[in-house]
């Protein structure tokens, strides 16, 4: 061991027992190990290293561990449930000295006002019991993901998720009235309001829903519940092509309005894998079709929920939209039909490998983009085989693109950036973003010079300076 070796240990012996008079010992995990399961995502695309690992209990310890971190310029990256798609939760991507921070014990519900339809909770609430939470007081969560029972309400903030009820209730951001944020330097800033107006000054909350944790760490919410819809109507459909898909859409808007809660796309592949690979799952339809289309209505009206469904149904098949369709005659029918959709995400590896895209572009521009991109990747990359799918309602499609059938998996995923090149290409030529609801993260970091503009990057880095001027709060992501 090197002097220099000798003095870091020395001052990360310090630095740890600094840590443990915060959390206390046991929420201070520097053993390689128990590590480990912190320091790697759902993909394996990124593998991290870390001091140490510090889950601390308190709003008061959260700001406490950021102050000392500002003090002996320790980087922190926060993370949630440890979900994320793009490596924003992993620390050791770039020269960095950092600490993961967990907020997984941010987990009390700390009021729930019937009377202004709000929720005050930590950050690491799950989404699922928040949604259960909202549940037991008669009230609607409307955020929706399938990572929903792992992944937290800081982190689904943190990255502004989108998820299944978009075209209804908006992304994460949509559904916040407040939030408690610990900014770099251990100042806390309190703004947990329930109030739909307030006008006194610049909205704060906005810059940190959406910046992955390099503004400050958001430790806790006031978010929005909603009445629960009375009836619902869950359909699948069968079409032949996306356009088709597009004009079914406007069709079941025009005709059921607000009550059109989810209208998500599948391609025939995607249902082909679930069905494969999937436990209790079964092809939807009797014959098979090109594309697919499961869609879901919600009303306060139990009784008119079913005919706005039929008439919607009714209208398109008429119309020669659709193909074929069958209502859900069941909550067992209806829980079926969400199982094809939420398995798709996790059943593609069992295809082998996946380069995968989080891509939006506008709505009406959407079966454009696709005709274009399948036609694309086919002539670059003979014998792929694409998985797009997501949320037609918001022009958000993740454009998945499967290997060949027997081909080397390492050698198809070193492809990533040159598919990238050409679905990324495509996608900002019909005026589309390359991260619709996964976040930039260290994977699509280094693209963002190219794509956006000068600016608005500017404002982003001068807004990073003005906040976390030592650059302690997650150095590498996004920018």
């Amino acid at each position: 061991m090197t002097m220099l070796d000798t003095l870091s240990a020395a001052t990360d012996a310090e630095f740890l027992a600094k840590l443990v008079a915060i959390t206390g010992e046991k929420h201070v995990i520097n053993d390689a190990h128990e590590m480990a399961l912190y320091l790697s995502e759902p993909r394996e695309l990124f593998h991290g290293s870390a001091i140490c690992v510090v889950r601390p209990g308190s709003t008061a310890e959260v700001a406490a561990i950021l102050k000392l971190c500002s003090e002996t310029s320790t980087h922190v990256v926060p993370q949630g449930g440890n979900t994320g798609l793009v490596g924003g939760q992993i620390p050791g991507q770039g020269p960095y000295r950092e600490i993961l921070l967990s907020l997984k014990r941010l987990d009390k519900v700390r009021e729930i006002d019937v009377s202004s339809n709000t929720m005050t909770l930590e950050a690491g609430v799950t989404l699922l019991r928040t949604q259960q939470e909202a549940e037991k007081v008669g009230m609607l969560f409307p955020l929706s993901l399938a990572s929903e029972g792992s992944c937290t309400i800081g982190g689904n903030l943190a990255t502004n998720a989108g998820g299944t009820a978009v075209l209804a209730y908006g992304n994460a951001r949509d559904l916040v009235q407040g939030l408690e944020v610990v900014l770099a330097d251990g100042r806390v800033l309190s703004n947990l309001s329930k109030l739909k107006k307030d006008n006194t000054g610049y909205d704060l909350k906005h810059l940190f829903m959406g910046s992955e944790g390099t503004l400050g760490i958001i430790t806790a919410a006031v978010v929005k519940l909603f009445p629960r819809p009375r009836g619902l109507s869950t359909a699948f459909v069968g079409l032949s092509s996306p356009q088709n898909a597009l004009k079914f859409l406007d069709l079941a808007l025009a005709r059921g309005g607000n009550d059109v809660k989810t209208f998500e796309f599948i391609s025939r592949f995607g249902i082909e894998i679930v069905v494969r690979h999937g436990q209790n799952t079964r092809d939807p339809l009797s014959s098979q079709h090109n594309w697919y289309v499961l869609i879901e209505l919600g009303s306060m009206s139990e009784a008119s929920v079913e005919d706005t469904m039929m008439g919607i149904l009714e209208a398109a098949a008429e119309a020669e939209i659709i193909e074929d369709a069958v209502v859900a005659a069941s909550l067992d029918q209806r829980a079926d039909f969400w199982r094809l959709r939420e398995l798709l995400s996790e059943l593609q590896k069992f295809e082998g490998g996946s380069i995968k895209h989080d891509v939006s572009v506008p709505v009406a521009k959407l079966p454009d983009f696709l005709d274009e991109a399948l036609a694309a990747v086919a002539q670059r990359f003979p014998g792929v085989r694409p998985v797009p799918f997501g949320h037609l309602g918001d022009g958000n499609i993740h454009f998945n693109i499967t290997q060949p059938v027997g081909a080397d998996k390492d050698k198809y995923l070193a492809q990533w950036d040159a598919m990238n090149t050409v679905v990324h290409d495509i996608t900002l030529k019909f005026g589309g973003s390359i991260s619709a609801e996964h976040g930039v993260g260290t994977l699509k970091r280094d693209l963002l010079p190219a794509i956006k503009d000068p600016v608005h990057l500017a404002l982003m880095k001068t807004i990073k300076q003005a906040l976390d001027p030592k650059n302690i709060l997650n150095p590498g992501k996004m920018l």
